[in-house]
């Protein structure tokens, strides 16, 4: 049995072919055969290029590169990298003398392996899992990428050039950073001693136009009755809540939703890693700053919710509420600033509710539940649910509008649901958003603002 399936290899020019013992190839080891020459060949290129690089740092001085014209410093680079090839008789064709140049540049300018990445705009994550493992997300899934660091020294080197451009650091004392790159995209990285197999880079990409409501529906994260009845709560200055997990769609769908404020509104936003993109002229954009390495100097975001009440906003939108300033958020949309929008980490409607409790009880004071739960069921009207499915889409699974009270437990109907109706073969999760025959209970406060919406977006048509 051994002898059926033992291997014999004939060399063809430069591609290797296994065979077995009938003399057929075996798909499984040309694979293994291709992978092991691709690694040799990467290894071979990440050491040409430290050598180009060292050679860049004893001619070049790169105290003044970034003044340097681009075409000026491709050209010094260029003569650099072919005096050095010809000194170690290494010869490279048109194509591999270009590329090393631009990667060099990137390293020089940029950050190193991950310039192509960023500039790719179908990534959305770029996740760098040590030195040698870097994966993507695109389109809602992750796929591990070619792209590797020559070793864990290059990749702390750019971890530094990252949040050095920012004023923070990153060493045994703070192991972890979290930083914002110049185009807005956030970044969070973790070294040793807590990233116990290597430092480790998460980067969420700021997309350079947000997608709008129209786009939204062309996608399928929702349908044209849906995406009118969120703009008719935004024009009528409803207090919405949008839940879902991490990668959900949460500030994509919030920054939607914000294009239908009127442009004569004074907007405050508070985040802790400015990512909103609102369309508006009026606009005060606040974000929280972490401690000094000596501890002192942080400004939190219930510190910034508190600012943000005396600057006189018609609107107060939080990026993200996660802690003691949700209690504050929930003061301003019960004190007169309506039409103010948050989002949070949830897995469903009811469960957002569960969260906003819970951090209202973060701040320290003894509130009685019922106190708590009062305030949310008249500062929020609406709980906007979103998710990413396990095709890697996102879609916005529920609209549900808050009613009132019932005793202590605070009620809810929903008004739109994404119904799932199976997989197909290919994997993608089936199902369409529908409305569930309720009419909402804002409607006629809806009309009452001026607000034409057809009331047969609410009907259910498979009742």
């Amino acid at each position: 049995m051994f002898e059926k399936f033992s291997r014999s290899v004939k060399k063809t020019d430069t591609n290797i072919h296994y065979l077995n013992a009938e003399g057929l190839e075996n798909p499984v080891s040309q694979m293994e055969s291709k992978k092991q020459i691709e690694d040799t060949r990467l290894v071979e290129w990440l050491e040409l290029k430290s050598i180009l690089h060292e050679a860049l740092l004893d001619r070049l001085n790169l105290s003044v590169i970034e003044k340097v014209e681009p075409d000026v410093l491709r050209r010094e680079v260029a003569s650099v990298v072919s005096q050095t090839l010809s000194e170690k008789s290494n010869p490279l064709d048109a194509a591999d003398f270009k590329k090393v140049v631009d990667e060099l540049l990137d390293e020089i300018l940029g950050f190193g392996p991950l310039e192509p990445l960023l500039a790719d705009p179908t990534i959305n994550d770029i996740l760098v899992n040590g030195h040698r493992t870097v994966y993507v997300e695109r389109f809602g899934i992750l796929e591990r990428v070619s792209v590797r660091f020559r070793d864990e020294k290059h990749l702390l080197r750019v971890i530094d050039k990252i949040v050095s451009r920012m004023g923070r650091r990153v060493d045994e004392s703070q192991p972890w950073v979290d930083a914002r790159l110049e185009d807005g995209s956030r970044v969070n990285a973790i070294i040793r001693p807590c990233a116990i197999d290597g430092p480790s880079i998460s980067i969420r990409k700021f997309a350079a136009s947000p997608l709008t409501m129209k786009k939204l529906v062309e996608n399928g994260a929702l349908n044209e009755g849906a995406a009118s009845f969120l703009r008719a709560l935004v024009n009528a200055r409803q207090n919405i809540l949008i839940a879902g997990g991490t990668g959900s769609g949460k500030t994509t769908l919030l920054n939607a939703m914000s294009s239908f404020i009127d442009r004569h509104e004074r907007v405050v936003t508070i985040e802790d890693a400015a990512e909103l993109q609102l369309q508006q002229e009026h606009i005060v954009r606040l974000e929280t700053r972490p401690p000094s390495p000596s501890g002192t100097g942080a400004v939190l975001q219930r510190d910034l919710v508190r600012n943000a009440l005396r600057m006189r906003p018609d609107r107060i939108i939080v990026g993200e509420v996660r802690g003691a300033e949700t209690f504050d958020m929930l003061q301003a949309m019960n004190t007169g600033h309506d039409g103010s929008m948050t989002t949070i980490h949830a897995n469903s409607a009811r469960d957002a509710l569960g969260r906003v409790e819970q951090m209202v009880t973060m701040m320290g004071v003894e509130f009685p539940v019922s106190a708590i739960r009062a305030q949310i069921a008249s500062g929020l009207q609406f709980v906007v649910h979103v998710s990413r499915l396990a095709d890697g889409s996102r879609k916005v699974m529920s609209i549900s509008e808050i009613t009132g009270m019932e005793g202590q437990v605070v009620t809810m109907q929903d008004i739109f649901v994404f119904q799932k109706k199976g997989r197909s073969e290919s994997g993608e999760v089936l199902g369409h958003f529908v409305p569930t025959g309720i009419r909402p209970q804002c409607f006629d406060q809806l009309r009452d603002a001026g607000i034409d919406l057809d009331p047969a977006i609410f009907r259910n048509q498979e009742v």
